[in-house]
């Protein structure tokens, strides 16, 4: 097994300096929320749907929504009077997985690297229409290590993503708990061990 690598910049910034760079207080916890390159859609609308049960919890919002639900996405937090950066994507994502203290997001590979590098523990919901669902099966090793909460997405409503995320902010040992079981899973060298196990199989195939 090699892990899957991460980019070679994604590396941990001091916190405050990164949420002052978004806009942000640092005396909340930070929730980041993001549905990465596809199926952004159903987390937006049961993150929307979640901001009226989430009220009086002392937390503020990084939310990367995508495009098309930049503007839905950042009317809700402004009705709703919860503070947030809202943006349809983030080039430095070393800023927003350091400004966060956890997140809901898909179950992508490269995606949960990258939470275990930046030990970011929180609540992952699969991408119902993945190859194999593959994203599941992913999530569920995270759940096993007690590094991430699974949420199916048929089964997910506003008010179930509010009282798991108001559980975790309610809750902050579990959250450090969490982050410790997550950056256990996080991969060391992986790039390195690709290169290797590509040069092992490469000279092998010369030799024939």
């Amino acid at each position: 097994m090699t892990g899957t690598p991460i980019r070679t910049g994604l590396r941990p910034l001091d916190r405050w300096a990164a949420r002052q760079k978004l806009g942000l207080r640092d005396d909340l916890t930070t929730l980041l929320v993001m549905g990465g390159s596809q199926g952004a859609s159903g987390i937006n609308q049961a993150m929307i749907k979640s901001l009226p049960f989430l009220q009086g919890v002392p937390l503020q919002v990084i939310h990367l929504s995508g495009a098309r639900d930049e503007r839905l996405v950042a009317d809700n937090y402004r009705r709703e009077n919860v503070p947030a950066y809202v943006a349809a994507f983030h080039h430095r994502m070393e800023e927003v997985y350091s400004a966060a203290d956890l997140l809901v997001a898909r179950a992508g590979a490269a995606s949960l690297a990258e939470f275990a590098a930046f030990s970011l523990p929180g609540i992952l919901i699969p991408f119902p229409y993945a190859t194999d669902d593959h994203q599941t099966r992913n999530a569920e090793i995270y759940a096993h290590a007690q590094a991430a909460i699974l949420l199916k997405e048929s089964e997910l409503s506003g008010e179930l993503l509010a009282r798991k995320i108001r559980e975790l902010i309610e809750n902050p040992e579990q959250i450090q708990r969490m982050a410790a079981n997550c950056s256990r899973l996080a991969p060391t060298d992986a790039a390195g061990r690709v290169v290797t196990t590509m040069e092992k199989y490469t000279t092998h195939e010369a030799r024939l």
